[in-house]
């Protein structure tokens, strides 16, 4: 195990130094600086999903779902951060409590 953990460091390590070592004309280019501004949001758009619709290997809509179409209506309203954690956390329970 302790192997797994030493080579995942090492290639983490490797990727930072690879990400450091791009030409600064490359990063200058429109195009490549909107997409590396725009991976992360997709990255995180794509964590949410597979943590909410998916149980193991099957997809499974449950209380989750509601949750974070909750929290996704308090963003919408501009609610401050802890009232949209709030509003997922109540509506999760709520929504397990109920069924």
């Amino acid at each position: 195990m302790w192997f797994a953990v030493l080579l995942g460091s090492a290639g983490c390590y490797a990727l930072k130094l690879a990400g450091l070592s791009v030409p600064r004309e490359l990063l200058a280019n429109r195009r490549v600086r909107r997409i590396a501004e725009l991976l992360p949001i997709a990255l995180l758009a794509t964590l949410v999903a597979v943590q909410t619709l998916t149980s193991g290997t099957r997809i499974s809509v449950d209380a989750r779902l509601a949750g974070v179409v909750a929290a996704l209506a308090a963003v919408l309203v501009r609610a401050p951060f802890l009232v949209v954690v709030a509003a997922a956390v109540a509506t999760t329970a709520l929504v397990r409590l109920v069924h």
